[in-house]
């Protein structure tokens, strides 16, 4: 990874620091695509519940979402989105929804906002949408944390359409999306940083580049798992290293690997790749 100074790394690892809720139901809504939908969806719930959590989830998923398009979607007043719930462990979808009535659904905690995939290390593509999508939300939600989803870079086999501005390379846009990470950071400071993508590029250290299913989206089995670690571990404030939820589909060392990826993204998640921990 290209180096950028140590001051600017620190400035931005202080910022990633989560506060334990008071609150016995945690509620967090992420503004997403199929991005969260890997992230949240599947095997948040149960793993905060190993820490004594209780959390209600909601991904307002279009696939391949950008910003742009969000902000798009809501100045057009379109019900586009499929809006999923998971409450209690259970997962209703309901169709045809707008950004107004996920933000009206509840009073979240926390909100997530994410750039769609192909985006995420395009530096062009954040502003003015991001802006405007915060000053929409907390008009509605104004007590809410906002957060910053980080999306992951592809598989080195990939063949998305997207790939080829990153010269098709892993690493480059790795590097893309950390500048771009770090450009939300420092214009948004009070947001809280959910490096899943620095979290799936640590796992790839130790379980190898078969974290996505299909060269994007994450594996059913173990990569959802470590994006959802990252999330467990901001959300109770308690280390996800030793969580005891097994999802039935991993060994014990890959369950283990796995959660040390993601405590040590919430940890240090702007540091080079291939360094030692």
């Amino acid at each position: 990874m290209k180096k950028i100074s140590i001051c600017f790394w620190t400035i931005l690892l202080l910022l990633t620091v989560a506060p334990v809720y008071a609150c016995d139901t945690i509620r967090v809504l992420c503004i997403g695509n199929s991005f969260s939908w890997d992230a949240v969806e599947q095997e948040l719930y149960p793993l905060a519940k190993a820490q004594g959590k209780e959390l209600v989830i909601g991904n307002l998923y279009y696939g391949g979402c950008s910003l742009q398009q969000h902000y798009e979607f809501y100045r057009d007043g379109k019900k586009n989105y499929s809006f999923r719930i998971i409450r209690n462990g259970e997962r209703t979808v309901t169709e045809h929804r707008s950004l107004m009535d996920a933000l009206r659904y509840a009073k979240w905690n926390y909100i997530s906002f994410q750039q769609a995939s192909h985006d995420s290390g395009k530096r062009n593509s954040y502003e003015p949408y991001l802006s405007q999508l915060t000053a929409i939300v907390r008009k509605e939600q104004p007590q809410a944390r906002f957060c910053w989803l980080q999306t992951w870079s592809y598989a080195q086999d990939a063949k998305h359409p997207g790939f080829p501005y990153y010269g098709s390379s892993q690493q480059t846009m790795d590097d893309s999306i950390a500048v771009c990470t770090g450009m939300v950071m420092q214009r948004y400071p009070k947001m809280l940083l959910v490096p899943c993508g620095s979290a799936i590029t640590y796992a790839r250290q130790t379980m190898g580049d078969v974290l996505c299913r299909d060269g994007y989206h994450l594996n059913y089995d173990y990569g959802r798992y470590v994006a959802s670690c990252v999330w467990c571990e901001l959300l109770t404030g308690k280390s996800v290293v030793g969580n005891t939820y097994d999802n039935g589909k991993m060994t014990e060392t890959q369950r283990l690997q796995a959660q040390k990826a993601a405590h040590q993204a919430v940890k240090s998640p702007f540091l080079k790749k291939n360094q030692k921990k």
